[in-house]
């Protein structure tokens, strides 16, 4: 049982505030740190730490910042041989604001993410006949995310798509090639063109994204769960009360935690409640990578929500 995860890998440097500024103010904040991130690698990381073999596609400088996105990935247990070094360019760097009541914002240089290309094509196709699920994302060039797609129809994988950084306007084709989409409220909010803000409007936005072709969809709410729908039958999963301190990376956690449950065999319903766990544990921790929870709180918490309900 194997995941591989194809997409970005990037260093986060955030800066604490009090409140996120508006346009062209600035703030002064209280902390610095830098993290290393990625929604890519957030999501190889919350794989490996909840102890699944994952293989992480993607493309780095060779500078200080790639080898450290390296080896940090390595050290979590993330299998990097799919992961280019390129000699020509920088690795990926995001600059995160983050607010004194954990909602942020998020700015991307791309570098070496924008060159992932037809090396990493290769080494991602060669993978396809010991994956069990695919998680892709959008921090790479759109026509290397189709054409990973068109390669792995033929294989036996379930396919996740996190579409983030979100375009507002994707292909149909990509909804169609995917078994599941997640994006959060305001992802969802750009794909269909109207605000997405519960579990009303979460549902309205689901049957717009059928429409498009999307076999099943779930939207994490936040604090509100997380809504599912498959065409079928639709549900809402609902939240586990928590005090946020951080919310980078939840949405990866939860994306993480649901590949490992469907990997393992766990029906949709368990595998968005897995993620639901993942993510009310990732934002109770600052950073990125560093506050994705292992298996052992995972489960723990897991447990208790199973004799709660």
């Amino acid at each position: 049982m194997t995941i591989v995860v194809f997409g970005s890998i990037n260093l986060d440097l955030v800066v604490e505030v009090p409140h996120l500024p508006v346009r062209g103010e600035t703030v002064v904040g209280n902390r610095f740190f830098s993290a290393t991130g990625g929604k890519a690698a957030n999501q190889a990381v919350a794989v490996a730490k909840l102890g699944v073999p994952v293989y992480s596609i993607g493309r780095v400088g060779s500078d200080n910042f790639g080898k450290v996105l390296l080896e940090n990935l390595q050290k979590a247990g993330v299998d990097t041989r799919g992961v280019t070094i390129d000699p020509d360019t920088h690795s990926g760097v995001a600059s995160i604001v983050i607010d004194e009541y954990g909602d942020n914002a998020i700015a991307c240089a791309a570098g070496a993410n924008n060159l992932v290309r037809e090396q990493e094509l290769s080494d991602f196709q060669a993978l396809l006949p010991q994956a069990k699920v695919i998680l892709m994302e959008l921090g790479i060039p759109l026509a290397t995310v189709m054409e990973a797609l068109k390669r792995a129809q033929d294989s036996n994988c379930t396919i996740i798509l996190d579409p983030a950084p979100v375009k507002s306007k994707l292909p149909d084709e990509i909804y169609q090639m995917v078994d599941i989409i997640t994006p959060n409220e305001i992802e969802a909010s750009q794909l269909v063109g109207f605000t997405v803000d519960g579990i009303t409007t979460a549902r309205q936005a689901a049957f717009f994204l059928h429409q498009m072709g999307a076999k099943t969809v779930i939207i994490t709410l936040g604090s509100q769960g997380a809504f599912c729908s498959t065409g079928e039958e639709s549900y809402w999963v609902r939240p586990i009360p928590v005090k946020a301190i951080d919310t980078v990376a939840a949405g990866d956690a939860f994306n993480g935690a649901l590949a490992v449950a469907l990997a393992e065999g766990k029906s949709l319903k368990e595998a968005i409640q897995w993620g639901n766990v993942a993510g009310a544990l990732t934002v109770t921790k600052r950073g990125a990578q560093s506050s994705l929870p292992h298996k052992e709180s995972f489960l723990q918490l897991l447990a208790q929500q199973k004799e709660n309900n």
